[in-house]
């Protein structure tokens, strides 16, 4: 595994609870800011044999980027289970619930 892959599994391991990351965001922490759609690649391919919370990763906009209604249903759901406030059209409020892994966003 390339450590550009072990680095986005770890911080998404380490989202808290009741918080989100962007994509962006966590390419940034693991050393590549521009790599937002490998992260996407990433939870795409690794989620299950991870145990990623997949769920809270949005995108920039802070909203939830999946198309499939099942899938996208499911991560509103388990956003909101978490105490996060999702609106009906699948908008997260960045600033109330973006999770700022200081350290390691630090290394940029």
């Amino acid at each position: 595994m390339k450590p550009f892959t072990e680095e986005v599994i770890h911080i998404i391991k380490a989202i808290p609870e009741g918080t989100v990351m962007t994509y962006g965001q966590i390419a940034k922490a693991a050393g590549s800011p521009r790599a937002a759609r490998q992260v996407v690649r990433i939870l795409h391919s690794m989620s299950r044999k991870h145990n990623l919370p997949w769920h809270r990763v949005i995108n920039a906009k802070g909203s939830i980027a999946i198309k499939a209604s099942e899938t996208w249903m499911e991560q509103k759901l388990r956003l909101e289970e978490e105490g996060i406030a999702v609106s009906a059209a699948g908008y997260v409020d960045l600033e109330a619930y973006q999770f700022s892994n200081t350290a390691s966003e630090e290394k940029m």
